[in-house]
């Protein structure tokens, strides 16, 4: 059965009326919305990506939700989705953007066991960069109100939290090195590590990021653009560092095999400093199989989809560490870049350019402001 209410009440939806329901007078969702698709194969996300302006708003399934987005987050594997990196076979268009936070609108009947319509939720679900997305409910997480800081969680947190827990194997006085140690996903890779007791060391390219390191509990920052990060490594920490956090790649990925220890552990959850070249790769060194032996090092990668057992539980957990102020989420809005705040969709294309450029610190977020031809 088809239940309708009017703006800001419970709709539910049965699939079999669902159309009814999204073209009946005075519902309180739009019939159009606006969103990015990719419609050419590219890591250059300008030239793969179209904003689109008059697209149907989607359905929610018998296990979905219908989230209107308040804020989306932006990834540097975006361009690596933008391209086809993930799979291959793909054809344009396609939607993109992976994570969100926002309000459920609507819901199918199976989901209405967990959620209601005007909860927030953080969310990790494909084509985020809209104004409306349905999230299976299995992909979402209730959280206390429509907060940026959220939309660190559901993929930067949570990458730093499985991975470190399942593949780092921390313990009190470990030495930890994270790469890009202010960005979105290295910020908690640094507070987690510090938690276990860890000594934790964290490259950045600026004294401001230095500043931030230092405040979450950083050991030793270190700015690689006034310090060589080997020379620094080789004089303080001549026994090497135990576990590696590393997203950088490319010259970045050469210094941290060279400062492993005897059985050191180097996670690799990234290499953006590859990721806009054509094959989206920088290239190793040719030695690395003699540097691991000599130590009996290891490198495992991380995919945060061959872990969605471990998933819920994480979220979970830092969701309640971040509303019982134990976690800090650090977001970008771009309030400090050239055009100023990222607002609206049209600014994800700036938000990308901005985080290739190396200017976050935290998390870049953007903020989607109701459209003013919504009846929310």
């Amino acid at each position: 059965m088809l239940r309708l209410a009017p703006a800001g009440a419970r709709a539910i939806v049965d699939m079999s009326y669902a159309r009814h329901f999204l073209d009946f007078q005075g519902s309180n969702i739009p019939r159009a919305m606006q969103k990015l698709v990719v419609t050419r194969l590219s890591p250059n996300f300008r030239e793969a990506v179209t904003l689109r302006r008059d697209c149907p708003v989607p359905l929610p399934g018998d296990g979905d939700l219908l989230v209107r987005n308040r804020f989306v987050g932006v990834n540097a594997s975006d361009i690596n989705y933008s391209s086809g990196r993930y799979d291959p076979s793909v054809k344009t268009p396609f939607d993109i953007g992976f994570e969100g936070v926002g309000e459920v609108v609507a819901l199918g009947l199976s989901a209405s066991a967990r959620y209601t319509v005007g909860q927030a939720v953080a969310y990790v679900a494909p084509g985020s960069f809209a104004e409306y997305t349905v999230v299976p409910a299995s992909a979402a997480a209730p959280v206390a109100s429509l907060q940026s800081e959220y939309v660190t969680l559901p993929i930067s947190a949570t990458t730093a939290y499985i991975s470190l827990n399942e593949l780092g194997g921390l313990s009190e006085g470990t030495k930890v090195l994270v790469t890009a140690a202010a960005g979105g996903t290295g910020q908690f890779a640094v507070q987690l590590a510090k938690k276990a007791k860890c000594h934790v060391i964290g490259t950045c390219s600026s004294d401001k990021k230095s500043a931030f390191l230092k405040s979450i509990g950083c050991d030793r920052p270190i700015n690689y653009k006034t310090e060589p990060v080997s020379t620094v490594l080789k004089q303080e920490y001549p026994k090497g560092v135990d576990v590696v956090y590393e997203s950088v790649g490319g010259a970045m990925f050469d210094v941290a095999v060279d400062a492993l220890a005897v059985k050191g552990r180097l996670i690799v959850i990234g290499f953006i400093s590859g990721y806009q070249t054509p094959m989206g790769l920088a290239p190793v060194k040719g030695t690395l199989p003699a540097k691991l032996l000599k130590k009996s090092a290891s490198i495992r990668g991380f995919f945060l989809n061959h872990y969605l057992s471990k998933y819920q539980a994480a979220m979970d957990h830092l969701v309640k560490m971040y509303a019982g102020g134990d976690l800090v989420c650090e977001v970008d809005l771009g309030d400090l870049s050239a055009e100023g705040r990222f607002i609206g969709l049209e600014s994800v294309f700036r938000a990308v350019d901005y985080m290739y450029m190396g200017k976050n610190t935290g998390k870049i977020v953007v903020e989607l402001p109701r459209s003013v031809n919504s009846k929310l």
